[in-house]
């Protein structure tokens, strides 16, 4: 592995030459030592992943070292289609080299046709066919506040609905909507006037009872806070949900579930916001996440994956939700036209080869093999989540049960797990309640023989971290 040189193609090594399993270590080299004393004490990412990356193709990346790794980060998702494939790479090299505008704010183009035309094309045509969408900053956290604008404005209402272990970004109106406390425990002032409601956690469920009778309490809960005129609760301007959360611990619905809090809301005459910036674009098995329910959301929030690599967010809603007035919602980056054809070519691809498919036969593999090795690791408490996201709740059997009888979130091992998958070439990722959740986000283009490397590569890193305990 540290014999190639940055000339050889990256198809042209074989999975045993690209991944030695070495017992790698991580000295900071010079550009890593000088991140860490310029840049801002926020930064996340290279604290556990302390890699300076150098190339990238498909679902490996290179360090500076010569070092190859499997990423299954895939940039939080982003990466639908691995790193720099030809094809998107190509759409952009030829909007390049034809002198194709660059920044349009929101001006069309031919590129930005050809993006709502390939989008609406991936979501139902139920939805499609009555929706309206607005462009918006660069990051997700922007379309869902433009989101929470365009409720607010449609309904004449302010107060809004959330869910514990929400994440919807970190900007004013999307941190108040936020169930981590962490990054909101020294904000004053946060605008949003959240309610927060209990998500249908079944490992941990909220009411100590689990299964289809805590998915009833929950939901009569949810239902009685809108339709009591004891509640203490106003009418809100919507209500917001991941129909799978994500840096909430990887953690589904149900089908039944989101049915049923789509009938609640659309009974209540509140709007139904989904965030899919990371669920969406075929990464559960299905184009949307909402498929699975089967339902039509008034407002669906998208991000990361759409935009091909590049940054892009949107709002997609119902054109009886389109009142606001022109200028309601802006944003200078909005017109990015290599997120646009990048992400026309992405979404192009994900429909054409039915990588949602694809992801649901392969996120049922690695399943497989995760659940397998629960069997001999009982550390392994939980293992969820839908198509390429899935989550494996680590535990400490040691520990105090709940009233469920589960044992203690143990995120000092999830941690411990993911250096070892760090030192035999996998990029792994943590969240959830405690850091305790170990979370694959692997490219949806991943191979059957690939989900069986990671798979043995995350098997040994979880020997090595349980022995040295």
């Amino acid at each position: 592995m540290h014999s190639h040189t940055n000339v050889t193609p990256i198809s042209d090594l074989s999975p045993d030459a690209m991944l030695a399993h070495a017992d790698y270590r991580f000295a900071p080299t010079p550009r890593l030592e000088r991140q860490a004393s310029v840049e801002s004490n926020a930064r996340s990412y290279p604290r556990r992943i302390p890699l300076e990356l150098k190339r990238a193709q498909g679902i490996h990346v290179q360090d500076s070292e010569g070092r190859w790794f499997i990423d299954c980060l895939a940039g939080a998702g982003t990466l639908a289609l691995g790193h720099n494939h030809p094809q998107v790479v190509q759409a952009m090299r030829n909007t390049l080299d034809g002198q194709r505008p660059l920044h349009t704010l929101d001006l069309m183009t031919e590129a930005k046709d050809d993006f709502i035309s390939e989008l609406f094309a991936l979501l139902p045509q139920d939805f499609a066919k009555d929706a309206r969408i607005q462009f918006c900053g660069p990051a997700g956290t922007d379309a869902v506040e433009a989101a929470l604008k365009l409720v607010r404005t449609a309904t004449g209402r302010s107060n809004l609905m959330a869910f514990h272990g929400a994440y919807h970004g970190m900007t004013q109106g999307a941190l108040g909507l936020m169930g981590n406390l962490g990054p909101k425990a020294y904000l004053g002032g946060l605008a949003s006037g959240a309610q927060f409601l209990p998500f249908p956690y079944d490992y941990r469920c909220p009411f100590g009872v689990g299964g289809e009778q805590g998915e009833r309490i929950g939901l009569h809960y949810i239902e009685t806070q809108l339709t009591d005129p004891e509640s203490g609760v106003l009418l809100p301007a919507g209500m917001i949900l991941e129909p799978l959360q994500g840096e909430g611990g990887v953690v589904p619905t149900s089908a039944n579930w989101l049915r049923e809090v789509r009938r609640i809301t659309q009974a209540a005459k509140v709007p139904l916001i989904l965030d899919e910036i990371q669920c969406g674009v075929g990464r559960t098995g299905k184009n949307f996440a909402f498929e699975h329910a089967g339902i039509t959301p008034d407002v669906l929030v998208l991000s990361k994956a759409i935009g091909g690599s590049q940054p892009m967010a949107v709002v997609v809603y119902h054109k009886s939700l389109d009142v606001w007035k022109p200028g309601s919602h802006a944003g200078t980056f909005r017109g990015n036209q290599l997120a646009m054809v990048a992400g026309s070519t992405t979404l192009r691809i994900v429909r054409e080869q039915r990588l949602d498919l694809h992801a649901a036969a392969m996120g049922e593999r690695l399943t497989g093999h995760l659940r397998g090795l629960q069997k001999d690791y009982p550390q392994l408490g939980d293992v969820r989540g839908m198509g390429l996201m899935l989550g494996v709740e680590m535990v400490n059997p040691d520990g105090r049960a709940d009233a469920l009888g589960r044992p203690p979130q143990d995120g000092a091992l999830a941690s411990a797990v993911q250096r070892q998958c760090l030192q035999r070439g996998l990029i792994i990722e943590v969240g959830g309640r405690h850091s305790s959740v170990i979370r694959f986000l692997p490219p949806l283009i991943i191979t059957a023989a690939q989900i069986d490397q990671v798979a043995d590569i995350f098997a040994a890193s979880v020997a090595a971290a349980v022995n040295l305990r």
